[in-house]
């Protein structure tokens, strides 16, 4: 990874972050909008604009620094545990799963309904699974079990912020660039290390 392809990875991943986020407010803030058009405020229009995008930036920061703390935190299982590193990561994936729907139905209002939380769960999982298949496709086999380990356990830390919030707008707004974030830089990874120079 050359300084080059690291700049190119952090500049678009970071316009995909704010990007997105954006648009998911105009979905999940969608009142915060209308206040603002009704009556029309250009500049407080502007000011929630450049909020929700900076919010972005942050998120895709965030997003960076799960990142590359994984690649640590791979390299480093692959040298203690060796052959166990595999199955640590399953036990870690799963434990990550359980925690993710039973302590946020344990600290919900009494008489909540526990689908949410399971549904949520799932979602996350299905989307892991699906950009870890697509890793193993475009590397190795081995490659499966250490991206869906990213992309369930490494998400879940970098969403923790947003999960302790009141209300779930937050949880909506930030779950959805940090997927995409995590997803682009997995996938496009393998990409710029196979880049080769072109010829003069």
């Amino acid at each position: 990874m050359t300084s080059r392809k690291w700049v190119h990875l952090f500049w678009t991943t970071l316009v995909l972050g704010g990007a997105l986020t954006l648009l998911t407010s105009f979905v999940v803030k969608a009142d915060a909008y209308a206040q603002v058009l009704q009556p029309f405020d250009f500049f407080e229009l502007i000011g929630l604009l450049l909020f929700f995008s900076g919010l972005g930036f942050i998120f895709s920061i965030i997003s960076q620094m799960g990142f590359f703390a994984y690649l640590t935190v791979n390299q480093f299982g692959l040298g203690m545990f060796k052959g166990l590193w595999p199955a640590i990561q399953v036990f870690l994936i799963v434990f990550t799963l359980f925690d993710l729907v039973y302590f946020r139905y344990q600290a919900a209002d009494e008489g909540a309904s526990l689908w949410p939380y399971l549904l949520t769960a799932f979602a996350l999982l299905a989307v892991s699974y699906v950009v870890a298949r697509i890793k193993r496709k475009e590397t190795n086999s081995k490659a499966f079990i250490p991206a869906l380990f990213f992309m369930v356990v490494v998400t879940t830390v970098e969403w923790v912020p947003a999960l302790q919030s009141e209300g779930q707008d937050y949880v909506w707004l930030m779950i959805i660039p940090l997927l995409a974030c995590n997803a682009y830089q997995l996938l496009l990874l393998h990409r710029l290390n196979n880049k080769e120079p072109k010829s003069k």
